[in-house]
């Protein structure tokens, strides 16, 4: 089956087999691709860790009308994420990593066609790009004609969610081929005018690009000396450098310095969330709320994929670092609104998969979440033990009696809430799709951690 956005590159088609990823690869970029790999941009890149690995393999025929040369099977990446599901210093270590990749390109003498964010993946803890199909040979005098796309696609979310709104990324998701660069220079502040790197790559490049449009001139065919180009790389590399986001105060970014745990409860939730993980022994595990990803990084196998899921922009931020700090390398922190997860979007509703779509994993972790969604968010048990039996085959999950102070504040402002909130109503709700296989108070605590299994086909009433 072909990728439903493997169209947007006539290089070469993206397709399934057996569940696995391939990409054929056209005669039309057969010169490109031998350049690749006999001018050692290949080797070198894949050295450095900033190309996924590939192996030629036999021919498949994805489609019948493609014009076949070679066929590649790259390296599995485990978990598909995007853009606008990455905090800050992700955006920006992707940013850096496609710079660095350019710069080692033109020392081969190739240099990268497109400079898109969906172009590189988190694996083992950094950002890699996954097209292997993104370069071409380098002509004297060729302008960077993926500039602007790098700009639409990193320069103004970055510039954005710095001097704007942190939340700004999710821009992205609407802009699937970047953020028109008009729209950012009207979205930041006034203060960037100041800002020689704001005001050349996005203010008066925004403003170059309305010019030429409207005047159907080809700036493709401007020269720009390797030196220029150097030059530019240069530039945005120590531009995109200097972007950091000062801590702030966020409604959860603080959340484990400001909790009811005392001590020992603490510990003993982190030792049954540990004992129960164990039992699913798990490939993949999904923390929804995860925060700063406190009970994610419990877990260091080697062979776990780890996805520590929060909508908290800072708490996000906080759970990269940390993981990238310490070297966590199986843990990918995202941005995630769980009352409205990424859907499926692009073209035919089909190109950037929904968070559904990427599961189910094996094991979900739902830690002193549910009263969140339950009371402040309105979302009946039913709808959410719906969701979750497709989102995976095992759930750990936490439930917060009303006697708590965190729920009793939750109430405090919501005297129309109607929803039957007890542990009764949520074991009977839950029962209809999970097997309850444990139940256990937490010590010192009046919460209980449950572990379910999914029941499938077989869901009751």
């Amino acid at each position: 089956m072909v990728h439903p956005s493997s169209f947007r590159d006539p290089s070469g088609e993206i397709f399934l087999h057996q569940g696995q990823v391939y990409r054929n690869i056209s005669k039309l970029y057969k010169e490109n691709y031998l350049h690749l790999i006999n001018s050692g941009l290949y080797q070198e890149l894949v050295r450095l860790q900033l190309l996924i690995p590939h192996k030629e393999v036999r021919s498949i025929k994805s489609s019948p009308l493609f014009d076949h040369f070679k066929t590649i099977k790259p390296l599995q990446i485990p978990f598909i994420s995007y853009p606008y599901e990455w905090s800050i210093s992700q955006l920006k270590d992707a940013a850096l990593t496609i710079l660095t990749i350019q710069k080692i390109a033109l020392e081969h003498q190739m240099i990268l066609k497109d400079a898109s964010a969906y172009n590189i993946q988190f694996f083992q803890g950094k950002p890699i790009l996954i097209d292997t199909l993104s370069f071409e040979k380098y002509q004297e005098g060729q302008p960077w004609i993926a500039y602007r796309q790098f700009c639409m696609h990193f320069l103004a979310p970055l510039m954005l969610m710095k001097h704007t709104d942190r939340q700004l990324n999710k821009l992205m998701q609407l802009y699937i081929d970047g953020i028109p660069l008009d729209l950012a220079s009207k979205l930041l502040p006034v203060h960037t005018y100041l800002n020689r790197g704001i005001l050349f790559h996005l203010h008066l490049h925004s403003k170059a690009q309305v010019y030429f449009a409207s005047r159907h001139k080809d700036t493709k065919k401007s020269a720009v000396s390797r030196r220029g180009l150097e030059g530019l790389q240069d530039d945005l590399s120590n531009i995109v450098e200097k972007i950091t986001l000062a801590d702030s105060q966020t409604e959860w970014g603080d959340y484990y310095n400001n909790h009811n745990y005392s001590i020992k409860a603490l510990a003993e939730k982190s030792r049954l969330v540990s004992q129960l993980v164990k039992q699913t022994r798990p490939k993949t595990i999904w923390d929804f709320g995860s925060n700063n990803g406190m009970y994610s990084h419990l877990f260091k196998r080697k062979d776990l994929q780890i996805v520590s899921f929060d909508y908290d922009t800072q708490a996000v931020e906080s759970n990269y670092l940390y993981c990238r700090k310490y070297n966590l390398v199986t843990c990918l922190p995202l941005l995630m609104d769980l009352k409205n997860p990424s859907p499926e979007i692009g073209w035919g509703n089909q190109e950037r998969y929904s968070l559904t779509q990427r599961g189910p994993t094996d094991t979900l972790l739902v830690l002193a979440l549910l009263h969140h969604l339950v009371i402040t968010n309105n979302i009946p048990f039913i709808k959410l033990a719906q969701w979750f039996n497709q989102l995976c085959q095992n759930m750990i999950i936490e439930f917060v009696p009303k006697t708590d102070s965190q729920v009793k504040k939750l109430l405090a402002n919501r005297d129309n809430f109607l929803y039957d909130y007890d542990v009764e109503q949520f074991e009977r709700v839950f029962s209809k799709h999970f097997r309850i296989l444990k139940k256990q108070h937490i010590q010192d605590s009046e919460r209980i951690i449950y572990l379910m299994k999914t029941r499938g086909g077989e869901t009751l009433g």
